[in-house]
């Protein structure tokens, strides 16, 4: 392990229900993707990213399902997966011009997770919860590398939602791909953009 997070509690450790840190606020009061075309390298390598998805993973997890997993896209099998991505479109005679964005679409980072949704059938979970909680771990994933000094960005795009493309990653007919999350590290600035106005989308509800 590389350190930069404290190691994991033992079980039934009793943990406080809060951690006070200005840090943390700052950290997510100003927190904002990186855009996709200013990422290079360096990202974090094998053991940084293997303690980067270990804490991303400490999200909302009704029953301890684990309901997902992860697909690394690391060096040379950026090249191959963006490969299979352009052979797909090639197939169906798409224009040249997406076959070639699709080709280098997993080139945008040194590192790329997919974040796979593998709901578990136990007869009591909602599906639906156990969805939030892989896109909580995408989420998780970005402010922990953030934290740790790297730029990311979440992207699904149409491979995401594309059944050829996700079984070129192994993924299995009742799971999606949540997202790829992009990591690395940002060669220019990102302008703030325009956020949702919370306001108007508050309602305090009195049982009126």
């Amino acid at each position: 392990m590389t350190k930069r997070f404290p190691p994991p509690p033992l079980r039934d450790a009793p943990l406080a229900g809060a951690r006070p840190s200005a840090d943390a606020r700052a950290l997510l009061a100003l927190r904002k993707s990186a855009n996709k075309l200013v990422l290079g390298a360096p990202g974090p390598d094998p053991a940084e990213l293997d303690e980067l998805l270990l804490v991303a993973a400490r999200v909302p997890d009704h029953r301890k399902l684990g309901p997902w997993r992860f697909v690394l896209l690391e060096g040379e099998a950026r090249f191959r997966f963006g490969a299979a991505l352009a052979s797909i479109l090639k197939g169906r005679a798409a224009p040249e011009a997406q076959v070639q964005d699709a080709e280098k679409s997993m080139l945008r980072a040194p590192v790329v997770v997919a974040v796979i949704s593998s709901p578990v059938e136990d007869g009591r979970t909602p599906v639906w919860e156990q969805e939030l909680s892989a896109g909580a771990l995408c989420y998780n994933l970005l402010v922990a590398a953030n934290a740790s000094g790297w730029a990311g960005v979440w992207l699904t795009e149409w491979a995401a939602y594309d059944a050829e493309a996700g079984a070129v990653l192994g993924v299995q007919a009742h799971e999606r791909i949540a997202g790829f999350v992009h990591l690395g590290t940002a060669k220019a600035a990102t302008p703030e953009r325009v956020r949702a106005e919370i306001g108007p989308r508050v309602r305090r509800w009195t049982g009126a």
